[in-house]
């Protein structure tokens, strides 16, 4: 089946007006595909598996019975997005992670928008990411939320929409940048034709994010990047971006607080460390501090990053700012804090904890999608439309016992870009996650993560759920 025949359907395209017509900044793309056989785009389809397979780019499933190492499927089709549209969605986040940080600096300080009443309190205390250690702490240079991943998505109208907000330790970068290597050898004669914003320039500005944190009277900082071990599940990418950033991959048992610093074990004796990418949820940073039984972080790390002589990746206490319940007064946080209206619209939004916002809910389970306020990856949620009457039933159960701890949307038709599947192009459900570092400037990489269903008919995308990934263009 030629790319040329493909029928986009009812739903928005990301790269079909209509059968037959590819949108203006596709054109050269959808030319190439058109120019091969079906036989060498399965050759250059399994070539780039392969090549990203024996890079180790793979991720782990804990609870899948058949192993734990998975590859990560990826497709050669990418999502292209024009230069002119992304400019709006850089303008919108840029805000929205702008007006999160206000918030957290706000929330685990003076609280005015809890006294205002513009966020009820309960609310914001009853978040499991609230975390009463954080009061009064002051991260370096004001900023709590340095690397952040915001969910886009697409209705059928083309309207985008955040779904979601991930201001903890977003995962995902590194898929983005080993594909877009794939992508220069998989279509080369496309990139020499089409002006791609680039990608490649992500692991520098990470670093010099992550310099910004150190003391200003350290002149050479020491950064280190702090995984849980090779057994999480996205420990490629942790060990990925620290040889990128040309920084030590470390774990909590080679770090030691010592003489009031934190200090790294070398086979010189100790070495004095300035700043810290982690990528440990904070209940396990530091067992003086939070979770007396993790054997994964540093104790009396928390009271060194009080002191000021130690700068954290994102801060910690940040995942208050990735609650769904949250999520629902983000645009309410910017007009607060800066006096605008949010450029990029949140998904309506049922708070089930309001008691007639719940009963709409609980009579409308068929049709909505139905979230689970603190749980990611695809889990801990209801897709009303595909789920059966026992599933409804069970799920309404889990509402009436802890409505603070759910969240509903309607279930949008999410746009589509062709995916090869088998002899055919299909059209695949799509999101897209960008990657917002925040340093002394707000910096958003061109494109992002398009993470596809690649399951016919499914609205879900996270790699755990069976998704797999394209490249994305943002073509000048």
């Amino acid at each position: 089946m030629k790319l040329a025949n493909y029928d986009p359907g009812h739903f928005y395209d990301e790269l079909f007006h209509a059968p037959g017509s590819p949108r203006p900044e596709a054109i050269p793309l959808v030319d190439r595909i058109n120019s091969l056989s079906l036989e060498e785009i399965q050759h250059r389809q399994q070539a780039a598996q392969i090549a990203l397979f024996k890079m180790g780019v793979t991720f782990n499933v804990y609870s899948d019975n058949q192993g734990t190492e998975k590859i990560f499927p990826f497709d050669i089709l990418p999502r292209t997005i024009a230069a002119s549209e992304w400019q709006v969605l850089e303008k919108g986040l840029k805000q929205r992670i702008y007006a999160l940080n206000q918030f957290l600096a706000d929330v685990y300080g003076d609280q005015k928008i809890v006294r205002d009443g513009v966020i009820p309190g309960d609310v914001v205390y009853s978040s499991q990411g609230f975390l009463k250690q954080c009061m009064d702490l002051k991260p370096p240079k004001g900023i709590w939320s340095h690397i952040s991943g915001v969910d886009l998505v697409r209705d059928r109208t083309g309207e985008w929409y955040i779904l979601e907000d991930n201001l903890r330790c977003p995962s995902g970068v590194s898929y983005v940048l080993e594909g877009r290597r794939i992508m220069k050898s998989t279509l080369p004669l496309v990139f020499d034709r089409m002006q791609i914003q680039p990608v490649e320039e992500y692991p520098s500005h990470l670093l010099e994010t992550l310099l910004n944190l150190a003391p200003d009277y350290i002149d050479n900082p020491t950064v280190v990047l702090l995984t849980p071990g090779i057994y999480n599940s996205a420990y490629f990418e942790h060990s990925y971006l620290a040889q990128q950033m040309g920084v030590e991959l470390v774990e909590g048992r080679d770090l030691v607080v010592s003489d009031g610093y934190l200090q790294m074990r070398t086979t010189k004796g100790l070495k004095r460390v300035d700043v810290i990418y982690r990528r440990i949820d904070d209940e396990f940073i530091d067992p003086l501090a939070f979770r007396p039984d993790s054997l994964l972080g540093v104790p009396g790390l928390m009271e060194v990053y009080r002191s000021g002589r130690l700068g954290l990746a994102n801060a910690l206490g940040t995942g208050v700012a990735d609650d769904k319940v949250i999520y629902a007064y983000v645009p309410q946080m910017i007009r607060y804090y800066l006096g605008e209206d949010a450029i990029l619209s949140n998904v309506p939004t049922y708070l089930c904890w309001e008691s007639s916002q719940l009963d709409h809910v609980l009579a409308n389970l068929d049709k909505l999608v139905v979230k689970s306020a603190s749980e990611s990856g695809g889990y801990g949620m209801l897709i009303g439309t595909q789920s059966t009457q026992a599933e409804r039933e069970a799920f309404a159960a889990k509402i009436k016992a802890a409505p603070r701890n759910y969240i509903a949307q309607p279930t949008l038709s999410l746009s589509r870009v062709p995916a090869l599947m088998g002899d055919e192009f299909e059209g695949c459900h799509v999101d897209l996650r960008p990657y917002i570092l925040y340093g002394e400037d707000i910096y958003v990489t061109p494109g992002g993560l398009t993470r596809v269903a690649l399951k016919k008919g499914s609205l879900v995308v996270n790699s755990s759920q069976g998704g797999g990934y394209k490249d994305t263009w943002v073509v000048s």
